[in-house]
Order: C-alpha cells, then structure tokens, then sequence
C-alpha cells in the first residue's frame, strides 16, 4: 500500500465521520419538535428506501443468505437497536460534544472486549491504555459531581451495545452483502420505531423537521458508505486514529448549531481518550508489522 493510498483512507474516514456527525446534528435539531421514536421511525422510513434503491442499482440486493449467518445477523441487530434507543436518547438531552466524547471510548472497548470474548492478544501496554482511557470517560461522565449527566450513562450503555454489533459483523461470511446487511438493519430500526410510536401521541412534522430527517438519512448512509470504502483502500492501522475526529466536527457543530460549549473536565477527558485510542491503533499496528516480518 503506498502513501497515496493511505492518505485516500485517510480522507474517506474524515468524511465518514463528518457524514455521521452531521447526521447527529440533523437529529438532534428535531428534538424539539418530535419524539424520539416517531424521529427514528421517519428517519428509518427514509433510510431504508434509498438502501433498497442504492442496493438495487448496484445489483447488491441479495437476501438469501446462509443459514449459519441469521444467529450472528440477530445479535448485531440487537447491538445495532440498542445503540440507537440509548444513544439518541442521550443526543436529545446532551451536548452534542460530551455524548461524542464517550463514543470515542468504543475501539478502546472493543480491544477490550475481543480479549475478554474471543481470546484476541492483548499486551499490557494496550491494557494500561485501556485503563488510562477509561479514566478519561469518567472524567466526561463525572459521577457523583454535580456535573454528572444521568444520561451519561446512556451513551455509556449505547457503547456496550455498538461493541456487540461490531464484533458480530466480524463474525459474518464474506459472502453475506454489507448492503443486504444494512438494508436489514435500516428495516428492524424502522420497526421498533413504528411499534414505540404507536404507544405515543403523533406529533405534527413541519417541512423543518422533515427536511431535517432526511438530511440525517442521506448523511447516515454517506456515512456508512465512507466507511465501507476505507476498508478498500489503504492500511485501515493508518486510517483508523481519524476516526477522531468526529470529535472536533462534534465541537465545531455543537457551538455553531447549539452554542455548546464543552467544558474543561469534557475536554481534558477526550484528550486522555484520543490519546490512548491513538497509542492503542499504533500498537497494533507494530505488532502486525512484527508478526508479519
């Protein structure tokens, strides 16, 4: 892989994360206006018919597959739903920055969560990272301060959930579609938007609010479609560290949009955060290149 193509991943995981963050931004302006799961069902609505006709176009659209892969498909819906229920709910009532923040603790997770789950190796240089990176979250989410966010702990659940859709989709064939996949998935969140809202009063939708949402649909399949496409070009050990920053685009937007401030505490706790995600990609990343000697 040459330095051109690194630099291309690079790019792509910048503009795949500015496209999820963005899509954060279109949902969290319908907070005011919408419930939360009429918001999901609308976006998802949306959401699931421009994947069926992307799919379509690119002849990606294919349902049948193995019967081996359904188990592992249904415990990443189970990831992917959760995720979305606990991590929106924290967007609507959180600065845009802090609940980003706690997400930049998911490869430190998921590190975590491969040694614990499925054996993976595991130093105890990336596991003093591990800890010291976890400092850094409680530091954002502060418990039993003053500044301490109940729904903190729901982006912190929505991170537990993200990790199980993540370490299902590495369980999944090769042959299994990633759009059949997302397609799926767009599908189950639609549902469960649809089942939550039948229980709750239908809000009117203004051109705003509908605008809003399907700037977020074609934002988060932008996003997904970004980050497909960094897997395919270059060393993802390279791209991988500029997963953060969503963060800075987090910043930048939530002062813009919401005059969100982060303070010093949410600050100092992403810095740690970042760092040790970054020294995390950088290790694995030299034991690779040992091991591929």
């Amino acid at each position: 892989m040459g330095k051109t193509d690194n630099m291309r991943g690079a790019v792509l995981m910048m503009l795949s994360m500015a496209a999820f963050t963005l899509n954060d931004v279109c949902i969290k302006s319908v907070a005011d206006e919408l419930p939360l799961f009429q918001a999901v069902l609308l976006r998802g609505l949306m959401t699931s018919v421009m994947i069926a006709a992307l799919a379509i176009y690119q002849g990606a659209l294919k349902i049948r597959i193995p019967r081996k892969d359904w188990g592992v498909i249904f415990l990443r819906l189970i990831g992917e739903v959760g995720a979305t229920v606990f991590f929106l709910n924290a967007l609507f009532h959180m600065p845009i920055a802090n609940v980003t923040s706690i997400l930049q603790s998911l490869p430190l997770a998921i590190t975590l969560a491969g040694a614990i789950f499925f054996g993976e190796k595991v130093g105890w240089r990336r596991y003093l990272a591990i800890s010291v990176g976890f400092v850094g979250v409680m530091l954002i989410v502060r418990p039993g301060t003053d500044g301490f966010d109940y729904y903190s702990v729901l982006a912190l659940i929505a991170v537990a959930f993200i990790v199980v859709r993540d370490l299902s989709t590495r369980r999944l064939s090769a042959n299994v579609p990633s759009m059949s996949v997302a397609l799926i998935t767009a599908i189950a969140i639609t549902l469960l938007g649809a089942v939550m809202t039948a229980f709750a009063d239908w809000q009117p939708v203004t051109p705003r609010a509908m605008g809003l949402l399907g700037g977020a649909s074609i934002f988060i399949i932008a996003g997904y479609l970004f980050s497909i496409m960094v897997m395919r070009v270059g060393e993802i050990s390279f791209s991988a560290p500029f997963r953060y920053t969503a963060l800075i685009w987090a910043i930048v937007l939530g002062i813009l949009v919401f005059n969100e401030v982060p303070d010093t505490w949410t600050l100092i706790g992403s810095t740690i955060v970042i760092g040790m995600g970054v020294y995390t990609f950088y290790r694995e990343r030299q034991i690779n290149k040992m091991q591929n000697r």
